[in-house]
């Protein structure tokens, strides 16, 4: 499951990709329009800019931005980099293989290989939808208002 860790990861990202590139977002802008707790999205965004995904500026104009292109960036990137493998057990992971300490075969283990076929699936929709897919995505869908 999805931590709020990284959803709250891809909301503000996709946030940012809403601006042209090089234009710095204040942080508290980000915390209220995507309702994210200011001193946890302080914390994500650090990590995020640790890891190359955004750039901060200090002082007056301050904020963040993207660091890279918006098409260039997938939400797979960003779920790994706040949470971790996609895959559902250490098993299945394809970066962070970690046997199970209870398997007997590890080629014929059913649960592996389901959990495989699960994270290819996965794997296969979030790293083929980048910020500016999903970004793009947002922007078609309707608002609808309650009379």
């Amino acid at each position: 499951m999805l931590t709020k860790k990284g959803k709250y990861g891809i909301k503000a990202m996709t946030y940012l990709a809403r601006f042209e590139p090089g234009r710095t977002v204040p942080v508290q802008e980000i915390a209220t329009t995507q309702r994210i707790p200011k001193k946890f999205l302080d914390a994500i965004l650090g990590e995020l800019r640790n890891l190359g995904y955004v750039s901060s500026k200090m002082g007056k104009g301050g904020g963040y931005m993207l660091a890279r292109p918006a098409e260039t960036i997938t939400v797979g990137n960003i779920i790994r980099a706040l949470d971790g493998p996609l895959a559902p057990l250490p098993c299945a992971s394809k970066t962070r293989y970690q046997p199970c300490d209870d398997c007997v075969d590890v080629e014929r283990c059913a649960v592996r290989l389901v959990m495989q076929d699960a994270q290819r699936a996965l794997s296969g929709v979030l790293d083929n939808r980048s910020l500016a897919h999903v970004r793009d995505l947002a922007e078609k869908v309707p608002l609808c208002y309650e009379i």
